[in-house]
Order: C-alpha cells, then structure tokens, then sequence
C-alpha cells in the first residue's frame, strides 16, 4: 500500500531540480503532476504530500525516494489521543514494585490467545481496553525463562503494531526496541523487525527501512533444503519488507530480485498460515501476491493491479492486509476513473471494518480524488466520505 509522508521537500525538491537544470515546468511533465502542485511544494505552502507523488518526483529526477522524505506527519487525532493513552502509560511507565496476585506467563499467554479475535477483527477499541492490563502483566513477570521472555515479547510485538496502526510512532519504536531487546532466539528478533520495518516505512525512512530488513534477511536465511516453515515465513516477510522499501525508494532491480526471493520462500512453504511466531501475520502464497499488487501500485500501473488482483491465489491473509490489499484495487479504480467500482470497494472494506478505515489516509486520499473529479456525488458518496473522514471544503 502506498504510505503518506511530512515531507517537508520544498527546498530538497528546488535544489535537486536545479542541479538536473530543469525548469518547474520540465519537472512538472516528467512526473506527470501539475505545474501548480510542484510550484506549491517548492513555495512550502504544502506541509505534506502523498508517497505516490514524492516517488514520481524522485524517479524523474533519477534520485532515490528517501532523498526528498522525512517522515510522517499525520498525527493521530485527539480521540485516538485520548483513546490511547492507558496504553502509552503502561507501556513507559518505570518497572513495578511486585504484585499480591502476581502474573504468570501462562496466565499472560492465555490472555493474549482471548484477544486474537479483536486482532483478527482489527477491532481498535477493544484492542485499546485489554492492552493496558496485558503490558502491565507481562512487565510483572518474576522470572526471564525463554518462555517468559517470548511471552512479554509477543506482548509488545502487538503494542507496536497496534501503535504504529494508529500513527503513534515515538511509543511504537518504545514498544518495539523493548521487544528486540528481550527477544530470546531470531524467529522472535525477525518478527519484531518485521514491524519495526513497517514503522519506518510508514515515517519515511526508506534507505533505514531496507537496510534493515536486508540486514536481518541475509543474517536469517535458511537452508531450504531443511529450512522450517517458521524458518521460511520470517525470511519471507523480511523480504517482502526489503522489496516494499526498495520499490518505494525507485529501485526496481532490488525490490524485484526480493520479491522473487519471497516467492520461493511461499511456494516452500506451499500455503496460507501463521507467519511462524508472528502471531499478527499470515505468510504464504497470497501475502506475497498481494504484495505484488502493492508494488504495482506503487509504480503507478492501475491496470496491472487490477488484473493481479482478479487472480490472486486461494486462502485467506490477516484481515487488515486483506483490506490493505482492497484499498490497491480501490485505488486502481479511482485511477482509471472507474468511480462506481472504487466506491464499492471501499464500502465492502468500510462494511468489514469501520474502525479500521478512518485510520487510513490512503483511503481519504483516495475519496479525495473521486470527489475532485466528479461534478455532483450521490449521497452513498457523501455518507463514505464522511465516514473515512474526508472533511468538507
């Protein structure tokens, strides 16, 4: 999915262009945005731009994405604030004195199995109401066993998720540096670098984003002759971590040659499960399918995200990519001017998950070009705008 960054690239993108001794207007057309568009970023009247747009930039200017971005600046609203705030006081608050009923690992990891269907729904409200007590918990434990280890991991691994879900990177890199120190093998490691990477690629980091995930890749490739599907499943997904960077950041020859490596790692393991330890995650056949479709979202090819989508494989990934993977296609619609089908795109996601799609700028951004284009909106239209929270002009 394309991601929205703070740009901040006035001064970045004036240069940049003057150095290729282009003109606004040259620029303009290489990229195929408007003339006003660039004029406006390079005057700073724009505070932030859309991924998709930085990416087009860059490319014309033959230089990597992550030489315009900084990061994000979309900030969490004030409910998601307020919302969250248990959550960000259990997770920094100083270690506890211990408790009259203290916890225990086996209590704790059973309390985690009870949430997995608010994850599966992708149910923010209530993954907001259990997680307080589940990080207080987990901190309280009396022993540091591998098995309490990977317990308070697990833990942590989810608040990072959830934060980083919901645009609170400072306490989602809090949550996930917490987790990579206190993993105890490299499944655990890989697992938590997995969201470290998505965090990073969501602020803008790209070249930080795929260093790491390249990193880890090289350091975590199995054997695959006897390589287990743990084993393939947390080299895939870093994989797939390093060709999302790679194809963000114009470097098509490197995402390919990852994304080719993760196929092999899905067809090795031969289907749709579990990411190995990464409870949060599927991996398998149709994640690196749907990645595909990202990728060819990325680089702005519509009509080959809609043909791969129409053939994606059997089995089904985590809800929240599924409806990641659905704002492609609605995106790719919306792109081809085919408004009816991407509003009821996003209605189908809308319908299966109402609180995840607010938090979703990609889906505002989308909406936002339905409206600009059409003269009149039926009132389906007006009711999903402002449902996803696109405001009136």
């Amino acid at each position: 999915m394309p991601e929205h960054t703070d740009t901040h690239i006035g001064e970045r993108l004036r240069d940049i262009r003057k150095r290729r001794g282009m003109t606004q207007r040259d620029l303009s057309t290489a990229a195929d945005v408007s003339l006003s568009l660039v004029r406006k970023l390079e005057q700073g009247e724009y505070g932030d731009t859309r991924m998709e747009t930085a990416r087009r930039l860059a490319y014309a200017l033959r230089v990597p994405t992550g030489r315009l971005l900084r990061r994000d600046a979309d900030d969490p609203d004030p409910v998601t604030v307020d919302r969250w705030a248990p959550v960000r006081a259990a997770l920094l608050a100083p270690p506890t004195d211990r408790l009259d009923d203290e916890p225990t690992a086996a209590g704790v990891a059973a309390a985690l199995d009870a949430a997995e269907p608010l994850v599966v729904a992708a149910d923010l409200a209530g993954l907001a109401a259990v997680l307080p007590a589940l990080l207080r918990d987990a901190d309280a434990l009396a022993d540091d066993s591998p098995r309490t280890r990977t317990v308070r991991v697990r833990v942590l691994q989810l608040a990072g998720w959830l934060l980083t879900q919901t645009r609170q990177y400072d306490a989602a890199t809090a949550a996930l540096e917490r987790a990579l120190d206190t993993a105890s093998d490299r499944l655990d490691g890989a697992a938590t670098v997995n969201t470290r990477c998505w965090l990073l690629l969501r602020m803008g980091r790209l070249a930080e984003a795929r260093g790491l995930a390249a990193r880890w890749a090289d350091d975590t490739e199995p054997r695959m002759s006897r390589a287990t599907s743990d084993e393939l499943a947390g080299w895939g997904w870093l994989l797939l971590r390093t060709a999302g960077a790679a194809v963000r950041d114009n470097r098509p020859g490197e995402a390919a040659d990852a994304l080719r490596l993760a196929r092999s790692a899905a067809v090795a393991v031969g289907r749709e499960d579990v990411a190995g330890v990464d409870n949060l995650r599927t991996f398998g056949p149709v994640t690196v399918a749907q990645h595909c479709v990202e990728h060819a979202s990325v680089t702005d090819h519509p009509d080959r995200v809609l043909k791969l989508a129409a053939h994606m494989p059997q089995g089904r990934t985590t809800s929240s990519n599924r409806a990641r993977h659905l704002l492609d296609v609605a995106n790719a619609h919306a792109t081809m001017r085919q408004y009816g089908d991407a509003v009821d795109v996003l209605q189908r996601v809308r319908g299966e998950h109402p609180e995840w799609l607010p938090q979703q700028r990609y889906a505002r951004d989308i909406m936002r070009r339905i409206i600009g284009r059409r003269r009149t909106l039926t009132p389906e239209m007006r009711d999903l705008a402002d449902a996803i929270g696109v405001p009136a002009q």
